[in-house]
């Protein structure tokens, strides 16, 4: 049985643990929040192989597993068990922060809650839906997005981890003085030996498979340095699933399959070995309202800065918050593989220009993008909402 005097709640509509960014993400702001309120409920998606109810000293873990194959039917049912696990926690409750529109109608739309609400907006599924599900009802985004927006409203603070998504929310009536960029942030870290079987030069794309974040680019811009014949492209992808087999069918009509080294599911200090001695970390984002309407902060690209190695990453812009082209990263246009192998080309033939914007983009991130900064950032922003009373209405 669960604690039931919790002071604090988190709440998102993702698998956790898992190794994706989202994840990631979570974990540093959750522990933030709890540390600030003595523990506290982390409600999130689980699986057959996580337990659906787990206690890390004053933290309670609760998984929604239910095996729903249709994936709004599935976010629908999260929030119902989420609000009826609210039932039993709201008269210890002081705040609840929540990622997405199914945790913030259980949560911010609660008629007559006294706790104080914070929306973390990392991602608007009315804007990024279309991508995963292509036969999305318009109907039926519009109805997400009024979920989004009366979340928004309903709201005491929104949290957003860049300002092109900030903006995003301004363009669509979202009060401004209610929103606060923090962004993602990395930690510096100590060297690591280099991976056994890692090649000598290789190039490194890391993360999930979806459509946006352009990997198939990233193929035809490989297959365009042929001539590099000891370059390796490795792929270290977040976790192995059937959304990998069209790249992989893409490398081998290109001809460039047997230059491949594909990985999945690394821990983190193994994935962090292959980040430090990568020859270039690749960030080919494509041309999508998702990452230049909606903005986003690729976490690849942060840590991939903090461990010192030069980031080629495509020019949209939530990027260029974090990358000045030339100075520390390169930056290409989306979409354009013959433009992505040039730069790529570039700094292969220059390694000297490739190691100083490595030190560069670490640089960066110890001056403005640590995890250290963000979570402070994010527990003043608690601190604040306590001070003016919202956490005890």
């Amino acid at each position: 049985m669960f604690q039931r005097g919790h002071r604090a709640l988190y709440a998102a509509f993702d698998r956790f643990p898992s190794r994706k960014g989202a994840a990631i993400h979570i974990d540093r702001f959750a522990r933030t929040l709890f540390d600030e309120f003595g523990g506290g409920c982390l409600y999130v998606l689980g699986g057959a192989d996580l337990p659906a109810h787990q206690r890390e000293g004053a933290i309670d873990i609760i998984r929604f597993s239910a095996e729903v194959p249709n994936f709004l039917e599935r976010a629908l049912s999260f929030g119902t068990r989420l609000s009826a696990l609210i039932d039993e926690l709201e008269p210890s409750l002081e705040i609840c922060h929540f990622r997405d529109p199914w945790s913030g109608t259980a949560i911010a739309l609660r008629p007559r809650h006294r706790y104080a609400t914070v929306y973390e907006v990392n991602a608007l599924p009315s804007i990024e839906l279309p991508s995963l599900f292509p036969s999305v009802a318009p109907r039926t985004l519009e109805k997400i997005r009024r979920s989004e927006l009366a979340c928004c409203d309903a709201a005491d603070l929104i949290v957003t981890p860049s300002q092109t998504t900030a903006t995003c929310l301004a363009s669509l009536g979202v009060e401004p003085g209610k929103v606060r960029v923090i962004p993602n942030g990395a930690d510096i870290e100590a060297p690591l030996p280099r991976p056994a079987g890692a090649p000598e030069t290789y190039l490194l794309y890391f993360g999930s498979p979806q459509r946006w974040q352009g990997i198939d680019t990233l193929l035809r811009a490989f297959a365009r340095l042929a001539d590099f014949e000891s370059l390796r492209l490795v792929i270290i992808g977040s976790q192995e699933s059937r959304s990998w087999k069209p790249y992989e069918k893409m490398a081998a009509r290109l001809g460039i399959d047997s230059r491949i080294d594909w990985r999945f599911a690394l821990d983190g200090a193994t994935l962090s070995a292959w980040r430090q001695h990568a020859f270039v970390s690749v960030a080919p984002l494509a041309d999508s309202p998702r990452n230049v309407v909606q903005g986003c902060a690729p976490l690849k690209i942060v840590e991939s800065m903090a461990s010192g190695v030069a980031v080629v990453a495509s020019d949209v812009p939530p990027v260029r918050e974090i990358i000045r082209d030339r100075e520390n990263g390169w930056l290409v246009h989306p979409d354009r593989p013959a433009e992505l192998a040039r730069a790529l080309r570039i700094l292969l033939d220059h390694p000297e220009l490739t190691a100083s914007l490595g030190r560069k983009a670490r640089q960066t991130i110890e001056k403005s993008f640590t995890w250290r900064q963000s979570t402070e950032a994010l527990r003043n922003e608690y601190r604040a909402l306590v001070e003016k009373g919202a956490a005890v209405r």
